[in-house]
């Protein structure tokens, strides 16, 4: 007991900023760079707007990291969460074992989902959700007796998520450089990026590139030893890359052609941020493993989703005794709390309005990135629905990017907060937007005002002005 009121005394002498350094791991920072930083520490949120410990309010314009679609403060899902955790806080999914909200979680994604993808295991977010499509491809190729099917295809630019088999698909240096990443059974093909591309703005060439490109690397490593293809739909945490439309579906027809299963990771895109509830939808698409996290509870509770075909299904069940398990799980898969804020969060899609509300914004979204094009910092702007990015250059004839020793990202990322505005600065010099989907005209006008003047300042500064031709 005494220790406890030592260690409250010692801590009460510490500002949260300094506990944070000393105690707390960020995901995906330097270490030596947060400490230097420092936590920017939230307190409440309402709608599009976040508060900070000071009582500083700021408009979220990337739904705290592309999650939370149906903005903060969402009285119904706070209320069936408790009452949730009063009836039955938790359920495992072990042994037979089930619970009501996880059995119509399952069938509500089942219904709304790509004709096909009738099954789901249910897992804690996103990268877990990739490393479970990855075990059950391994094990459906082991099950009709191709177990020389093991090698991974991914673009560059993809994430697909940061678990120790998801990482080695995302195609990003930090998510590799001292974990030993890529595996020897994950490979590349370029990015489909309209705007650096070599065949420019053309779309059917374009498409016809990244056909190409998979059956040249499906040849190279051997048809009869490639099992799948992961993609995104949108590329984003590579920068908010977008495709022409009817890339997806080609690619589909590609891999069906090929004899190779598609992984399509809709973590991102799912649940309305590009339109329609999922991004295949807008190509009737339907892969043979889809993933899901995010906007499957807008980030009120931690949950992810693997949506399996039925084909692939059938095959796993029928591949072993009926006394024999297929070992994957984790305590957590199907978590009635997480699972009964998943039906609220649809609801408030559907029935509430949301996802309509979304598709409206989506068209001053649209209007407001056109307009901000003809900033001098502005190479290119990019988006579907409420997703999108601006790409900022040096040289708009030469697309030119800037040097990574100014440090743009990191610039931005303090004029946009000093503004009142958070967005996504990547490294590459492209700011990412997410809005959620409760977001007004208004509330969108705001945004671009407060990013406009942040590029402004940002132009004003002399080694960024001279880097400008």
């Amino acid at each position: 007991m005494e220790s406890i009121v030592k260690q409250q005394q010692v801590g009460s002498n510490l500002s949260l900023v300094d506990i944070d350094r000393n105690h707390l791991i960020h995901p995906v920072s330097s270490f030596r760079g947060h400490e230097r930083h420092g936590a920017r520490i939230l307190t409440a949120g309402d709608g599009m707007w976040l508060t900070d410990i000071d009582g500083r309010r700021v408009l979220d314009a990337f739904a705290g990291l592309w999650c939370v679609n149906v903005g903060y403060g969402q009285e119904s899902i706070v209320e069936v969460a408790a009452e949730q955790m009063r009836r039955l806080p938790y359920a495992t999914g072990y042994f037979h074992f089930s619970s009501e909200p996880a059995i119509r979680l399952a069938s509500e994604l089942a219904s709304l989902a790509p004709v096909g993808l009738d099954h789901v295991f249910f897992t804690l977010g996103g990268s877990d959700a990739v490393d479970s499509a990855i075990r059950y491809i391994v094990h459906y190729f082991n099950a009709i007796g191709t177990p020389q099917k093991k090698q991974f295809i991914a673009l560059e630019w993809g994430y697909h998520g940061s678990s120790s088999n998801g990482a080695g698909l995302t195609a990003l240096a930090n998510f590799h450089r001292g974990f030993d990443l890529p595996r020897p059974w994950q490979h590349y093909i370029a990015s489909h990026y309209p705007y650096r591309h070599p065949q420019g703005t053309d779309d059917a060439a374009v498409i016809a590139s990244s056909v190409a490109a998979l059956e040249a690397k499906v040849e190279e490593l051997g048809a009869d030893t490639v099992a799948a293809f992961c993609c995104e739909p949108i590329q984003g945490s590579g920068g908010v890359i977008v495709p022409p439309k009817g890339w997806l579906k080609a690619m589909r027809e590609t891999c069906t052609r090929l004899g190779i299963l598609m992984l399509v990771d809709e973590v991102i895109t799912g649940f309305g941020r590009t339109g329609p509830m999922f991004a295949c939808d807008d190509e009737d698409v339907s892969p043979d493993f889809m993933t899901l996290a995010k906007g499957l509870t807008s980030g009120y509770a931690p949950m992810g989703a693997v949506l399996m075909a039925d084909h692939i299904y059938q095959t796993i069940a029928d591949s072993a005794p009926e006394a024999l398990p297929v070992g994957h799980g984790f305590t957590y898969s199907g978590h009635p709390v997480s699972a009964a804020v998943g039906l609220e969060v649809l609801r408030l899609y559907q029935e509430g309005g949301l996802i309509a509300n979304g598709r409206a914004v989506g068209k001053r979204f649209a209007q407001q990135m056109d307009r901000v094009h003809d900033h001098p910092l502005v190479g290119d702007t990019r988006g579907r629905g409420l997703l999108g990015a601006i790409e900022l250059v040096t040289d708009k004839s030469t697309k030119t990017g800037f040097s990574s020793e100014l440090d743009i990202a990191g610039r931005l990322s303090q004029l946009t907060w000093d503004n009142g505005v958070i967005v996504r600065c990547f490294a590459n010099a492209v700011i990412g937007f997410a809005p959620a989907l409760c977001c007004s005209d208004d509330e969108m006008d705001l945004i671009f005002e407060r990013v406009r003047k942040s590029l402004d300042q940002l132009l004003e500064q002399p080694d960024v002005r001279a880097a400008v031709h």
